[in-house]
């Protein structure tokens, strides 16, 4: 049985608490929020103060879904109490946040598993096994789309959102999983030039809410990135197409739910189409719901040392891309 705590009761927090009390194999043994209020959301011990619940409770494990700018900081806390630390995204806001939490990591011996749950999705990881059997051949280009909707009630929420030293940006609160699935699948990028524009929050972000960059990827292909979350009332698309040397593909939908389309050399991936399974908060819907299989990672990885989905190396190397990204506006 692994014993998980919990830092931070948001709306993904108390996704991760689902998912840990639906586990046979996992126990939620204490949680952590700086309101009081949401005390019962588990019953379970509950504390005010992360540095209270790392002191007096037995976790193996701590999942830290605080908002951004804390994440580095409630992780090193957690790994240097002795505890392996799940974090959500995005896994920093800096690169050198990042290498401060992998240096506690080494130091306690324990493991960062970094929140890249769209990886999980049936159509991107068909889309994977396709490009690393070697089926589709050279990449050439990947256009990446994320047309998402941010209302003033979503900013109303919470006061660190928008806020540009907290929230740090679009494609780390939004969008930092578009650009890991990217990565996933396509590798890194060596290159980036990009223009960004604040259209219809102005008055309540401090950064961009559009914005569309030309970059190069290491394996040389060239990668079209464009996302906003001013489209009209409602998310509209997030999708990913490849165009390889012996194919074509499309994730598609409004999650990088679909096989949208394909046209391949040799047969053709099987069509997946997934409905009603995004993160739904209510006033606004996030990207496909995996975390259950997130927390059976982690176990199965604690428990009988099956491989991490995504590690704390992947987890720097996004950050690192979205730094590139941002540095060349």
């Amino acid at each position: 049985m692994i014993r998980f705590a919990l830092a931070g009761l948001g709306n993904i927090g108390k996704r991760h608490a689902e998912h840990i009390l639906n586990h046979p194999q996992a126990q939620l043994v204490a949680v952590c929020d700086i309101d009081p209020s949401k005390a019962s959301v588990a019953d379970v011990p509950f504390f005010e103060h992360i540095g209270d619940m790392l002191r007096e409770t037995d976790a193996d494990v701590v999942c830290v879904c605080t908002p951004n700018y804390l994440h580095e900081p409630h992780a090193v806390a957690a790994l240097r109490s002795g505890r392996h630390v799940v974090v959500e995204k995005p896994m920093a806001l800096s690169v050198a946040e990042c290498d401060r939490m992998i240096a506690a990591s080494e130091d306690s011996d324990k493991l960062i598993f970094a929140v890249k749950q769209n990886r999980y999705n049936p159509p991107v990881a068909a889309v994977k096994e396709l490009i690393d059997s070697g089926r589709l051949g050279k990449v050439f280009l990947v256009q990446v789309n994320c047309f998402w909707n941010r209302g003033d009630s979503y900013y109303a929420q919470s006061d660190w959102r928008g806020r540009k030293e907290k929230d740090g940006g679009c494609l780390f609160t939004q969008f930092s999983h578009f650009v890991d699935i990217l990565y996933y699948l396509n590798g890194t990028i060596v290159s980036a030039r990009g223009m960004t524009a604040n259209f219809a929050h102005q008055h309540n972000t401090e950064f961009e809410d559009s914005g569309s960059f030309v970059m190069q990827g290491a394996n040389g292909s060239m990668i079209n990135f464009n996302f906003t979350t001013a489209a009209f009332e409602k998310n509209m698309e997030g999708a990913i197409t490849v165009f390889a040397e012996h194919g074509t593909v499309k994730i598609g939908g409004q999650y990088l739910n679909t096989i949208e389309y394909q046209q391949l050399e040799g047969a053709a991936l099987p069509s997946i189409n997934i409905s009603a399974k995004n993160n739904d908060y209510g006033l606004y819907q996030g990207s496909m719901s995996n975390h259950d299989k997130l927390i059976d990672n982690v176990v199965r990885v604690l428990e009988h040392g099956d491989k991490m989905t995504t590690t704390a190396a992947e987890g720097r190397e996004v950050v690192r891309m979205i730094e590139l990204m941002y540095r060349s506006v």
